[in-house]
């Protein structure tokens, strides 16, 4: 399952990702992981949840972020929820046909090994292609 919280840069969208995060992680049995594109967040965040500061990784370009993701995903059985601020940054998003390819393929991911995804978007939901638009659950 893949949620979205969108909206443009200033709206809010990380400040809800990280009270989600907070809420969800006394309620899950597994494992949590925040994808960001800093350490900014790191004492906002419970200590239960793993961030991993993405820029650490040499990744450049949308298909090595996703094989990042499958890395993630392969190394932690008890995954449960995987939160995503910034998305397009730390995706390398590029395009809509960029950011639909990204989605279905995390759909694969979320579907096969029964993984959350919550992805922070900064576009507006009416800008977002219509793939993306059906799977926003909050837009600020």
């Amino acid at each position: 399952m893949i949620e979205i919280i969108c909206g443009e840069k200033g709206k809010g969208k990380t400040k809800e990702l990280l009270e989600k995060v907070n809420h969800t992680v006394s309620t899950v049995t597994g494992s949590v992981v925040y994808l960001d594109k800093s350490q900014k967040h790191m004492y906002e965040l419970n200590n239960k949840v793993r961030l991993i500061n993405v820029v650490d990784y040499p990744i450049t370009n949308c298909d090595e972020f996703l094989g990042f993701i499958c890395g993630i995903v392969s190394q932690d059985h008890d995954l449960e929820e995987m939160y995503l601020d910034s998305f397009l940054t730390i995706a390398f998003i590029e395009s809509d046909q960029d950011m639909v390819r990204s989605i279905e393929k995390l759909d694969i991911i979320s579907e096969k090994y029964k993984v959350r995804f919550i992805l922070s978007v900064s576009k507006n939901k009416a800008d977002l292609p219509e793939y993306a638009q059906a799977k926003v659950t909050v837009s600020l």
